[in-house]
């Protein structure tokens, strides 16, 4: 599971839908309607958040927003109630290694995707994360 702090419209078609996916569990184990993945490292951020699981619609919808974007016909119903919500930190540091794993896997799987963004130096964050200084996160399996 790869819940990516990253703004989704970096992702490739096929990182999109993975997302969205990913996404949708997590929701499911916020909510405990799942008995795996409970404890993914992943999830971290969103537990500690003062409301978890409005927090993870905040961030199904900015992915169901790019979906749009791009013309996919992802569920808006399974998004669920969005409200405004406290930012989750990042650090620039886990924002730097987010961006060069992004793009290993795009060099394999969409190398045009890639090259789309090659002049990105400072990648956008995910809208429901605000970037601070700081290293990887503890949480990161770098």
């Amino acid at each position: 599971m790869r819940l990516w702090s990253l703004h989704p419209k970096y992702l490739d078609p096929q990182g999109l839908v993975a997302l969205w996916r990913e996404t949708l569990l997590a929701k499911a184990v916020l909510r405990g309607q799942t008995r795996g993945y409970t404890r993914h490292p992943q999830l971290e951020r969103f537990k500690a958040h003062p409301h978890p699981r409005s927090a993870m619609n905040s961030y199904l919808a900015a992915v169901h927003a790019e979906a749009t974007y791009r013309g996919y016909a992802f569920d808006r119903s399974k998004v669920g109630p969005v409200r405004a919500v406290q930012p989750i930190p990042v650090s620039a540091g886990q924002v730097a290694y987010e961006w060069l794993h992004l793009q290993s896997k795009l060099s394999v799987r969409s190398p045009a995707v890639l090259v789309q963004w090659s002049g990105v130096l400072t990648p956008a964050c995910h809208p429901l994360f605000r970037p601070q200084p700081g290293p990887v996160a503890s949480w990161e399996r770098a």
